[in-house]
């Protein structure tokens, strides 16, 4: 059981350190998010200036072709015949600034498609900026999902083998007071016994046999001391006497005859 609560130990130990990691981890992803967010506010400005600066310039050239239009619809041209070099020079003007505004307005358009360009290309950043970011909160939501329930299920694992471990303690102490109350009974019966040999012992040392005394066997015998006998003629019977005594004094006495 002791092993199987160190497992589960370090199974918590472990999941707490593979929790810590992912918590680092999601540190580092929450970091790049924010400095995802803070490009992506960059760019959102940069976009917001490019936009103003395309609406400025194209609020100008409208203006600049609606003052050229005007121009042009009150200029008049006075051709002469008479002089040719006038009419050349006065139709000459009108010519030169259309020249010169057609290329103001290449100009212009070549600065609207760039910078259209350049607005669309912050517009694939901001997307992927954007998709970068879901995807990394996404990521770190579910490591830290993945953890805390890996945790839950270690910090139940290791509540019920600590429940198993202390039930299996209290069986473990009942059994040892069952073995307990077992040893002091046997060793009270053993007592008894011991006590009943004893006396029984003693008993028997202070018992003596005498013959009967019609020209039978003598015999006696008497604790502690030798065992004289005499023999007279032949036994026709025995008689055997039994002398109970305690702590030196007779408690009882009695005899038996037996047959010969």
């Amino acid at each position: 059981m002791q092993g199987l609560v160190e497992d589960f130990k370090k199974k918590y130990e472990d999941e707490i350190m593979k929790r810590t990691e992912m918590e680092n981890e999601f540190v580092i992803i929450k970091k790049d998010v924010d400095e995802a967010y803070m490009n992506k506010v960059e760019l959102d400005s940069r976009l917001e200036g490019l936009t103003d600066e395309i609406n400025f310039l194209r609020q100008l050239y409208e203006e600049e072709i609606r003052e050229l239009q005007s121009q042009i619809s009150d200029m008049s041209v006075v051709l002469s015949m008479d002089n040719s070099c006038s009419w050349t020079w006065t139709a000459s003007l009108p010519r030169d600034d259309l020249r010169r505004t057609k290329t103001e307005i290449s100009e212009m358009n070549r600065s609207i498609s760039r910078l259209q360009a350049e607005i669309e290309g912050l517009k694939g950043q901001r997307a992927s900026l954007e998709a970068a970011i879901a995807d990394a909160e996404q990521r770190g939501e579910l490591a830290i999902k993945d953890a805390n329930a890996k945790l839950a299920q270690l910090e139940a694992a290791l509540q019920q083998a600590k429940q198993d471990m202390a039930r299996q303690l209290r069986e473990y102490q009942e059994l040892t007071n069952v073995k307990l109350a077992l040893d002091i009974e046997i060793a009270t019966y053993r007592k008894l016994l011991e006590g009943e040999e004893s006396r029984l012992e003693s008993g028997m040392q202070n018992m003596s046999i005498h013959p009967y005394e019609d020209h039978q066997w003598l015999l006696s015998f008497i604790s502690g001391g030798s065992s004289p006998f005499s023999r007279t003629s032949s036994t026709k019977a025995v008689v055997v006497k039994k002398i109970e005594t305690r702590d030196g004094k007779l408690v009882s006495e009695s005899s038996d005859v037996l047959p010969k």
